[in-house]
């Protein structure tokens, strides 16, 4: 039984004062963060029962835009629906926000951070030891002696390797086949219209994306259209918001463009809040708000939309099958994406030694805060970078 069918165990506040908290505290990526709700909601708080936590790690995958802020709203949703799933979603990127137009503050008014590359090369190379880490533990947990879920997890995790990129379709096909597999449907195609449709909708937001309207709704178009249509985790976002940000629009350089990832690297909570970092560096604290507010809301609403629905027939066989099948393409992808954030974090024997002593530690020390390893990391970045560097 699912505990959304149960009376909660905690308050609408204490949701949010945990997302606050993980919003201001979470560092790693979509993948740690999505690590840590399980660890948090699921294991040691058992706020959220192991299927609502797969249900909502799959809707959240199934839908484009940030995964981890999705399954934070989605989180919020399971027992106090929408009222809970606006304030989840607002609590977990209040925080990261405020950091990051702080730090976009600072970067225009003493121009570059030099120190942020510094702080980077500590930070990048622990946060590697904490999403492996985190990827061990959703494998164990979700895909487990399966040998079906097995191999879907080990292509994703291939195809993530060897593309550097998230393939949505994949996840969508993983779901199908477990499906087809295991429950299989006695209709078929009927789908096939609502599909169509939204293959179109891509080409409707290019036709809006070409008038000549002011910057701040040019900043409304370009996020939400990355909000809208791009899947998986917030490393993914970056290759299409540099088409947009550098070569499209030229509203950034290619050094700007580096620092805003660094940004995001260093802050902690979703990855995606570098759109914040980039709308002030655009046009100030209105373009930092509107980019923030055009890439969350689609995310917002493709979480509460058919949460319903998903809830509803979430424990029909061939529902069931199809989240299975999706986690593990999901989680493979995670596993993958340790590699492709490791090639560009981990640069010389220092780094090395940072992310393998971040995974010794948290094998050993399972009570171990992230944060206290992300400062510690950041210590020895401003101590090491100025040795490595000459």
């Amino acid at each position: 039984m699912s505990t959304s069918e149960l009376r909660p165990v905690y308050t609408l506040w204490q949701i949010m004062l945990y997302m606050l908290r993980l919003g201001a505290l979470g560092f790693g990526g979509p993948v740690a963060l999505v690590g840590y709700m399980h660890r948090d909601l699921v294991e040691d708080r058992k706020w959220i029962s192991q299927e609502d936590y797969k249900e909502g790690l799959a809707l959240a995958q199934m839908a484009p835009g940030p995964l981890a802020a999705q399954l934070g709203i989605y989180m919020g949703y399971v027992h106090y629906r929408i009222a809970g799933a606006t304030l989840a979603g607002i609590a977990f990127v209040i925080p990261s926000f405020l950091m990051v137009v702080a730090l976009g503050w600072a970067y225009v008014r003493f121009g570059g951070l030099s120190w942020m590359q510094a702080v980077f090369y500590g930070v990048g190379a622990a946060v590697i030891g904490i999403i492996a880490m985190s990827a061990k533990k959703l494998t164990q947990k979700s895909v487990g002696k399966d040998k079906l879920l097995w191999a879907i997890y080990l292509v994703l995790a291939a195809v993530t390797i060897i593309t550097e990129s998230e393939v949505a379709w994949l996840f969508i096909a993983a779901g199908v086949l477990v499906w087809f597999l295991r429950a299989p449907p006695k209709w078929l195609g009927k789908g096939s219209v609502n599909t169509l449709a939204l293959t179109q909708l891509p080409m409707a937001w290019g036709v809006f994306g070409t008038t000549d309207v002011s910057v701040l709704t040019q900043i409304a178009v370009f996020f939400a259209k990355a909000g809208a249509f791009v899947f998986g985790s917030g490393l993914a976002i970056v290759p299409f918001l540099y088409g947009g940000v550098v070569t499209e629009h030229h509203w950034l350089n290619d050094k700007q463009f580096v620092d805003a990832v660094a940004v995001a690297m260093i802050t902690p909570g979703p990855v995606v809040i570098t759109v914040g970092f980039i709308g002030y560096l655009i046009a100030g604290l209105p373009g930092a708000s509107v980019a923030a507010l055009a890439t969350f809301l689609p995310c917002y609403l493709f979480t509460i939309i058919p949460a319903p629905y998903f809830k509803k027939y979430g424990k029909v066989p061939g529902v069931v099958a199809f989240v299975d099948g999706i986690t593990a393409a999901a989680i493979g992808a995670i596993a993958g994406s340790v590699f492709v954030i490791a090639k560009r974090s981990i640069v010389d024997i220092p780094t090395a030694l940072i992310a393998l002593v971040t995974i010794a530690l948290l094998w050993k020390f399972k009570k171990l805060q992230e944060p206290v390893i992300v400062a510690a990391a950041a210590l020895l970045g401003l101590i090491l970078y100025p040795l490595v560097s000459h």
